[in-house]
């Protein structure tokens, strides 16, 4: 398994991109006296230790539940899980710069439509607010908090969207399983949604790594040991 995961170790890498932005504002529980301080330095933001291990726990559990519990320290150290993470959280930062930089804002509309629509947070299809509030108490998050991560994620998925637009990824590259009828038809769907997000992948590192370069990132390394 961790040969395969090695082999495709581009598509994982994108994929933890996703899933970070994801869940990083969940939390992951208390901050003790490891958490503190800072990890990295990206222009004139900063990743606290806090938000990077809960960023890291977050992946990991994801990747976790996604392997059915067979993640081994092996298959972690092996997609170097904890790189992983921080590469992530810096290239969040990077591309919020270059949201604001650009202009591009997230309406108030726009926010509240992401979480009325949010599966959490209904009853047999519709918003619950009590659910809202409650659920965001076991998470120890206050509304504010959760909408300001929130409107981060969709300002993070518009930018997303602009990157990819110019790699020429499209809907038609990624075929539905409605499509896929027989054993063969079914790889070459996979085989297709792979180069997709691979691409998908290329474009966004390549659009982040030529700002990297304009800005200055300074990264504490203990923490990936």
């Amino acid at each position: 398994m961790l040969q395969s995961m090695r082999k495709h170790a581009r598509f994982f890498y994108f994929l933890f991109f996703i899933v970070i932005l994801s869940f990083v504002f969940w939390g992951v529980g208390t901050v003790d006296q490891s958490s503190q301080g800072t990890v990295a330095e990206v222009g004139k933001e900063k990743i606290t230790a806090d938000e990077y291990w809960r960023a890291y726990e977050s992946m990991r559990e994801n990747l976790r539940n996604s392997l059915k519990g067979q993640l081994t320290e092996e298959m972690e150290k092996g997609m170097k899980l904890k790189e992983v993470a921080l590469n992530s959280l810096i290239e969040e930062k990077v591309l919020l710069a270059s949201a604001r930089e650009l202009g591009i804002t997230v309406s108030d509309k726009e926010l509240q439509e992401a979480i009325t629509g949010d599966s959490r947070f209904m009853r047999d299809g519709l918003f619950r607010q009590d659910v809202y509030f409650k659920t965001l108490d076991l998470n120890r998050l206050t509304p504010e908090m959760f909408e300001n991560s929130v409107r981060r994620q969709l300002l993070l998925m518009k930018m997303k969207r602009l990157i990819v637009a110019s790699a020429g990824v499209t809907p038609a590259d990624m075929p539905t399983a409605a499509q896929e009828k027989t054993e063969e038809e079914r790889k070459a769907a996979e085989a297709a949604r792979m180069q997709a997000m691979e691409r998908t992948g290329a474009a966004i590192r390549s659009y982040v790594d030529g700002l990297k370069q304009k800005m200055h990132v300074k990264v504490d390394t203990q923490f990936l040991s």
